[in-house]
């Protein structure tokens, strides 16, 4: 490691959907609001992505009657294999991370490998709950990348 990189987090996850759904689930609010920065229990009651180079987004998720807000701004949009940029939840720190995002084309689906660089203070308090956390996203969307094909291939046409 050089001594400019910053302590990484890295998530590898797989799914049954094409690179170009999976990478436009992460700039389209009307479905990054059903998984990106939600938890089971929260309600997102803001979904903003103003989606491109230099373009921020902003998702508000009201978690026990509090409002948890995830910012950032785009670095990169290179639909489909790759984007990157920055993170914050302004409410726990005032510090940005850098999120890439790599989209890999399989004979069936793609792979998708994230990395979330963050300061060592961060990372040493946040680490392993970040790992956690973008895990449990990326479950979330495969989940509803896998309900989109379901209702898809049931739908009926004339």
């Amino acid at each position: 490691m050089n001594a400019d990189a910053k302590p990484a987090v890295v998530v590898v996850r797989r799914f049954d959907a094409s690179p170009e759904r999976v990478f436009d689930a992460w700039l389209d609010p009307q479905i990054a609001r059903h998984w990106l920065f939600s938890t089971p229990d929260g309600e997102m009651v803001r979904a903003e992505t103003d989606a491109r180079i230099g373009g921020h987004f902003t998702f508000t998720e009201r978690r026990n009657g509090e409002d948890v807000e995830h910012v950032g701004e785009y670095l990169v949009i290179d639909r489909p294999s790759r984007l990157v940029f920055t993170f914050a939840v302004p409410k726990y720190s005032d510090e940005y991370d850098r999120v890439t995002i790599e989209i890999r084309r399989l004979d069936k689906g793609c792979e998708l490998t994230l990395t979330n660089e963050m300061s060592p203070e961060i990372y040493r308090e946040w680490g392993e709950q970040t790992r956690n956390g973008w895990t449990t996203l990326l479950d979330s969307l495969a989940a509803l990348l896998d309900d989109e094909n379901a209702s898809d291939e049931g739908a009926i046409t004339r």
